[in-house]
């Protein structure tokens, strides 16, 4: 166990989250001054006086303590500045113990393009901003590339939306055909659900009926209907499902209409012509592999080979952006089988490709049942993250947008790439947290954005709860934007 003793609780979130980066596999605790941890490996302890913070580490070693301490003094009373300095002092010392460079410095929340995006609209340079990036997170070069290309690219693509007047909806749909060993979203087994689907149909569709009359001046710039996997709706469903939609919310406006059809074992040509028949402009087929071997571990029942047909039904039917999902790190996966899988994804020459850094959540099955899968490799590095960029740069793609999440193998990210004029805008929207997002289905979480503030209204998970408390969740929105 590792041990973090705080004097007081100051950037305890920034102090927990980088040191859990560098230790991802052990069990990192929190303790007050005058509750020390009485067994662990190392102990990291935060003391702070005046003008001054200093970082005490002691390992634990056959009953001996080596002490390192480290001090770095304060001179002013900025927050942020102190939390910056105090973060490249801990990092700097688990650097040193460890041996270990992190990717991305000193920075762990989900959305490091947002320091890039900050900075160019305040008028600096792409060389000054690579600078901050550099010095004052420790940022890799890589990273520092990465994150500053993709910035500049997000700003020219949301330069004609209007944040004020307009607004994003989400749609989410809680079933999936199975639950994959990964996965910890709000996500159930349609097998368990199937004969309440409808129940679910009826609360989802009233919602959308009472929320559209909450922004009566402003228009959707994107639509996204995501889950879960929406194609486990049969046709006439998803085909209530869009109309409603188009009836309720006025969609003249709509840059981008997004249908997640995800899994190929829910994907039908029906289902696919239902959605082809309403005004959505993007889909998502999403393998996360095309290796076997590696699909029947994780818990998808349907092929390599299913995958290849559902992609080319839908072109076959006219769908000219097709994104595809994939993720690295899955068990027992190495290089070879992410080249493999990337080699037969770009054989099909999707519109966009999201690559994923595998993050094992505490509700996943990976990890809820560690023991079965303790044998098995979980790989990720630089090397196969560079090769996947170099695949999808073949592929005619450039990177669009990224977030991180916790606990990712190797302490990468999440990437998209697309080609010019199919990216994922409604991505980018979410990430950079400047348009307000109506919300709506179980696990929905609505943001209403006034300038920096940003206020929530979520919706309960629990698909039960949902339908028998939908009037609860439809006042919660009210209330949001009636203050």
């Amino acid at each position: 166990m590792i041990a973090i003793q705080f004097q007081k609780r100051d950037f305890e979130y920034d102090v927990y989250n980088l040191v859990k980066s560098f230790y991802p596999e052990e069990e990192v605790a929190m303790f007050d001054e005058e509750q020390p941890a009485e067994e662990y490996d190392e102990r990291i302890s935060l003391f702070y006086g005046k003008n001054k913070i200093t970082i005490r580490m002691e390992k634990a070693e056959r009953n001996r303590q080596r002490f390192e301490k480290g001090v770095w003094v304060c001179y002013d009373a900025d927050r942020k500045e102190t939390k910056n300095k105090l973060k490249i002092l801990l990092y700097d010392m688990l650097k040193e113990r460890t041996g270990q460079e992190l990717p991305w410095g000193t920075l762990t929340g989900v959305r490091p393009t947002k320091i890039p995006m900050a900075l160019l609209d305040d008028g600096f340079s792409n060389v000054e901003i690579a600078g901050i990036m550099r010095e004052e997170y420790l940022v890799s070069r890589e990273k520092t590339a990465l994150a500053i290309t993709i910035a500049n690219r997000e700003r020219h693509i949301l330069q004609e939306i209007d944040y004020q007047n307009g607004y994003s909806l989400y749609i989410g749909i809680p079933f999936c055909p199975t639950i994959c060993s990964y996965c910890s979203f709000s996500s159930s087994p349609l097998s368990v659900w199937k004969d309440r689907v409808e129940e679910y149909l009826d609360a989802l569709c009233r919602e959308i009926r009472e929320t559209a009359l909450l922004f009566p001046n402003r228009r959707p710039d994107t639509v996204y209907i995501g889950g879960g996997t929406p194609t486990t709706l049969e046709p006439e469903q998803m085909e209530r499902l869009l109309f409603q939609v188009e009836e309720h919310f006025d969609l003249s406006c709509v840059r981008e209409y997004t249908v997640e059809a995800g899994r190929p074992d829910s994907i039908t040509e029906a289902k696919l012509q239902v959605i082809r028949n309403h005004p959505v402009t993007r889909i998502s087929i999403n393998p996360q592999t095309m290796n076997q071997g590696t699909l029947d571990i994780i818990g998808r029942k349907h092929t390599v080979e299913d995958i290849r047909q559902a992609f080319l039904l839908a072109r076959k039917l006219g769908f000219d952006n097709i994104n595809m999902d994939l993720i690295v790190g899955l068990p027992g996966e190495e290089k070879t089988e992410v080249e493999n899988t990337m080699r037969e994804v770009t054989a099909l020459a999707p519109d966009s490709i999201t690559v994923h850094s595998l993050a094992i959540k505490r509700a996943a099955r990976l990890n809820l049942f560690r023991e079965k899968y303790q044998e098995m490799t979980f790989t990720n590095n630089q090397e196969i993250m560079a090769m996947t960029a170099s695949y999808a740069e073949q592929a005619g793609m450039a990177p669009y947008y990224l977030y991180r999440q916790k606990n990712m193998k190797g302490n990468f990210e999440n990437v998209g790439y697309a080609r010019p004029g199919k990216e994922g805008i409604y991505n980018i929207l979410i990430m950079e947290e400047k348009q307000s997002i109506l919300a709506l289905g179980a696990g929905a979480s609505t943001k209403y954005v006034t300038g920096d503030r940003i206020e929530r209204a979520e919706n309960v998970k629990d698909i039960n709860h949902y339908i028998s408390r939908i009037d609860e969740m439809i006042e919660r929105k009210k209330l949001l934007f009636a203050r």
